[in-house]
């Protein structure tokens, strides 16, 4: 990771946010910057007065990588140029398609309940009602079928969050 001054971030970082305007994603970390090994630990005892810098990191997964250590006399300006930045950039995002997902979620349940629901086979083995009777019963087993896929869906999921 290439550790920059802050003018120079800040003009890397809106030269990544126009490469990747089409498709791409983006990731940004901004943490407070400790010198002393191991944790940082919150305290309230004599250390509250201590400022530390911040460490502001960008990636766009792949080649680019960068990041800057922020003052903090220089944090409400970097702030400031940083904040228009991200607005400047946040209209390239795409809007969700709220409709489609709602769709879908409602397929979804459409379909857990046809799942959960019996099919009651009735009608004539022989003679009028024969035909409605055995489609009943191809539903049924299909039915069954179905509730044994989801079934192995659902344990395959679960074993997999386990793991």
């Amino acid at each position: 990771m290439q550790l920059v001054d802050n003018e120079t971030f800040l003009k890397q970082l809106s030269t990544l946010f126009e490469s990747s305007a089409k498709s791409g994603s983006i990731w940004l970390t901004h943490k407070r910057l400790t010198y002393e090994d191991g944790d940082a630990h919150m305290s309230s005892g004599p250390d509250d007065t201590k400022e530390f810098p911040c460490l502001v990191r960008a990636t766009d997964g792949n080649e680019a990588k960068f990041s800057t250590v922020v003052q903090p006399s220089d944090l409400g300006r970097f702030h400031a140029s940083y904040g228009n930045i991200l607005k400047s950039s946040m209209n390239a995002l795409r809007k969700r398609d709220k409709k489609r997902e709602k769709q879908r979620a409602e397929e979804a349940a459409r379909k857990k309940r046809r799942l959960q629901e019996e099919i009651v086979i009735e009608g004539a083995k022989r003679g009028k009602g024969r035909h409605k009777r055995q489609r009943k019963i191809k539903a049924a087993l299909k039915l069954e079928e179905s509730k044994k896929k989801a079934q192995e869906r659902d344990e395959a999921k679960a074993r997999a969050k386990a793991s």
